[in-house]
């Protein structure tokens, strides 16, 4: 199966358009932007941008939230979230940058949870790929792709962002 050709200028259109006609649907009111650390943070840093939203970026590190977290211990770059104190009764958007198995998102709902119990939370991806092991789904996506087992993909950046589909050495 050849690898996809994906351009992040094109994502990000197809994103902060899926964005905008979720939050008039849903009818958001205020929302606040949620980025998820890292590839999910430089996304939000750029959606926020472009959708105008005057609350301050909310930033979030899942690692101490994560259900392997006993597994793989500590990662060297545990970053602090920037969340307001109180998200109790908020809209929320949740960005990540590649959902794949739901375990992430899961990881930052529990997060966002330990702050408030939020109106409602809008997930945006900048892109949804096979193998969900959770039932969670985004609502919003830049793309939509199937991979191989085996294959994984991952943003790189943040400057300039890019995106790297490889085969792990024990699939190939």
């Amino acid at each position: 199966m050849p690898t996809p050709t994906l351009n992040i200028a094109d994502l990000l259109d197809n994103l902060e358009a899926d964005i905008r006609q979720q939050i008039a649907e849903r009818k958001l009111d205020k929302p606040l932007l949620i980025g998820i650390h890292s590839g999910g943070a430089w996304i939000a840093r750029l959606i926020h941008q472009r959708l105008g939203i005057a609350e301050p970026l909310g930033l979030i590190d899942i690692t101490f939230y994560r259900d392997d977290f006993s597994q793989i211990g500590i990662h060297p770059n545990v970053k602090a979230s920037q969340l307001p104190p109180h998200l109790e009764g908020r809209d929320i958007i949740l960005i990540d940058d590649v959902f794949y198995t739901g375990r992430t998102i899961r990881a930052a709902l529990n997060e966002i949870f330990d702050y408030g119990r939020p109106n409602q939370v809008l997930l945006a991806v900048l892109i949804e790929r096979n193998g969900r092991q959770i039932p969670l789904q985004p609502d919003c996506c830049g793309t939509r792709i199937e991979l191989p087992e085996g294959q994984r993909i991952k943003l790189t950046g943040p400057e300039p962002l890019g995106i790297d589909i490889r085969t792990l050495a024990c699939a190939a």
